[in-house]
């Protein structure tokens, strides 16, 4: 992004941040955790008056999963006895609460969808709902990939979940992206 913190672009008069954290909390997650590193004082403004917590990630050098890691510590701690965990990301400001909510009641572990994903188009998106069973080894996750390699070890217990939304598929990585409504998600 040019050096540019993508978090604080702002679409609609709101920044993205602002934007997603707003979408959980619409969409009824409780708690929210917002996961902060690079520039973690000027997100925690654009946050600030909002029902969540935030948590500090004091390694962002070592990629996203050191942010995962970093929010399911905080969730287990805030809410030791939540089912699971929507890990949503902030560079992805056009889901929408309905696709949040198509998650949460697609979710049935007992029944076996243990992790829910968007579906779109043909294709997966984010974000991802994750049964409490995973926390464990997201915890465990190394580098800048995010948990995809997780979901491919335990492919019986992802549930795909048919969304209208192609916000699930949009994430913003390069200015030329934000002006274009975002990048398809790979």
């Amino acid at each position: 992004m040019g050096g540019t913190n993508k978090l604080l672009l702002e679409l609609d008069g709101t920044t993205l941040v602002r934007r997603v954290a707003q979408t959980a909390l619409a969409a009824g997650l409780d708690p929210v955790v917002v996961v902060v590193g690079l520039g973690a004082a000027e997100v925690r403004e654009e946050v600030a008056g909002l029902e969540l917590s935030i948590a500090e990630n004091r390694q962002p050098e070592e990629g996203l999963s050191s942010s995962l890691r970093t929010g399911i510590d905080a969730l287990s701690r805030e809410a030791p006895l939540a089912s699971g965990a929507v890990v949503m990301l902030s560079d992805m400001p056009w889901v929408r609460r309905e696709d949040v909510a198509a998650l949460l009641a697609a979710f049935d572990p007992a029944a076996g969808r243990e992790i829910c994903v968007p579906f779109h188009a043909g294709r997966r998106g984010n974000p991802v709902l994750w049964s409490a069973r995973f926390f464990g080894e997201i915890r465990q996750l190394k580098g800048d990939s995010g948990a995809r390699g997780l979901m491919g070890r335990h492919a019986a217990s992802v549930h795909e979940v048919a969304v209208d939304g192609a916000g699930v598929l949009r994430d913003v990585d390069t200015p030329e992206a934000f002006q274009a409504g975002g990048d398809a998600a790979p």
